[in-house]
């Protein structure tokens, strides 16, 4: 039986291929740090973990739930961007409970997009935003994002374009892997060219909380759900990576499409998850605040790292991750097998981000500080 000719341009995960690899070396006594992945190994919310095992304890929690999710859960949505925002959704109308936001980009997609439709792509960016518009045969296009632009778009240079075929264009503010956190300016005229060309602008927006003073949303612009949507996840703001908990917010008639596909690949949320979510939603700023100061050790530590292999970085940016330079004519997947094979440190190579990530390495922080001491005196 032959795969599905949608699956040419599909390559494993780079980190689903990778890791077996890295384990296979551990398997072989390899004292490996991994420094690759952005799994938080942080412990999620006391009062998260308690209220998802009580939720187990209560009547009809193993039973299937709805499509959209307790209506608490998306109160709780609906009230921690109005706090964190600045940003007022209908808790009724205006939130999708998702299995994590991974999932949704592929629901969005098959929602809007039609066989060769255009999807705009950054480059570098997050690798399943280009595996799901092949799955679903439209063309990714990609526009560059480059460190003189601060890693955003050059929105007049795409306008010189043929925009007649887009459809969608995805952004991730704060972005992955550089960490570049955006700004007001850049979502304003971020609407504004969706609404001129008919785009549907998609934000993916994990990484709000991590490292960053001034979370942000793009659905804070006014207007901006005219022609926007946005992804977001429990997943690295509270650690909750593992259990899947996400959420698209947007206008009712587009979640109402998303939703078609939905409830076709699922059949509701579990409901002691939910439970946990609505308890983590509900924490104050000094959640972030602690989660942060570990960040912040962990980060000038990954500097000291970076300035030993003469690499070059910013200071200024956000996520979970330090997005550093390697030093001229050093290529990405070369260093990383270097570091790996002679060092037993695993770190991401800047190409899988794509072409514009080559040149550099990404560096995890959800690594405890005594390994990352560890890879330090190794280097």
């Amino acid at each position: 039986m032959e795969a599905a000719e949608r699956l040419i341009h599909i390559k494993e995960y780079y980190f689903s291929s990778k890791l077996k690899e890295v384990r296979g070396l551990v398997q072989r006594g390899k004292p490996i740090i991994n420094m690759g992945i952005g799994s938080p190994d942080l412990r999620p919310p006391e009062s998260v973990i308690k209220a998802i095992q009580d939720a187990i304890q209560e009547d009809g929690a193993h039973k299937y739930q709805s499509y959209q999710g307790l209506p608490a859960f998306r109160e709780a949505v609906s009230q921690f961007y109005s706090s964190c925002y600045e940003v007022n959704i209908n808790a009724n109308s205006e939130v999708l409970p998702l299995m994590g936001s991974k999932e949704g980009i592929l629901h969005v997609s098959m929602a809007f997009l039609n066989k060769g439709d255009q999807v705009l792509i950054p480059n570098p960016g997050y690798p399943t935003y280009t595996s799901v518009s092949h799955l679903v045969e439209a063309d990714p296009i990609y526009y560059d994002l480059s460190p003189e632009s601060n890693w955003e778009p050059d929105l007049h240079e795409l306008e010189q374009q043929d925009l007649s075929k887009v459809k969608i264009m995805w952004v991730n503010y704060p972005h992955m892997p550089t960490g570049a956190k955006g700004t007001k300016a850049l979502f304003e005229s971020l609407i504004a060219f969706g609404k001129k060309h008919q785009i549907l602008i998609v934000n993916d927006n994990p990484y709000s909380f991590i490292l960053n003073q001034e979370p942000t949303s793009l659905l804070n612009i006014p207007n901006a759900m005219e022609v926007a949507m946005e992804l977001n996840s429990l997943s690295k703001s509270f650690n909750m990576a593992g259990w899947r908990v996400g959420m698209l917010i947007g206008r009712e008639e587009y979640l109402n499409d998303v939703l078609r596909v939905k409830t076709q690949m699922d059949s509701g949320m579990f409901y002691g998850i939910q439970k946990g979510a609505i308890e983590a939603l509900k924490l104050d700023r000094n959640w972030f605040r602690k989660i942060n100061t570990i960040y912040k050790d962990r980060r000038e530590l990954v500097w000291r790292i970076a300035k030993k292999l003469n690499c070059s970085y910013h200071t200024n940016s956000s996520g979970m991750f330090v997005w550093a330079r390697l030093p001229k004519n050093k290529n990405a997947e070369t260093m990383v097998d270097e570091l790996l094979y002679s060092k037993n440190i695993f770190v991401a190579p800047g190409s899988i981000f794509g072409s514009n990530g080559e040149g550099y390495i990404r560096f995890s922080l959800c690594v405890p500080k005594e390994k990352i001491h560890e890879a330090l005196g190794r280097i």
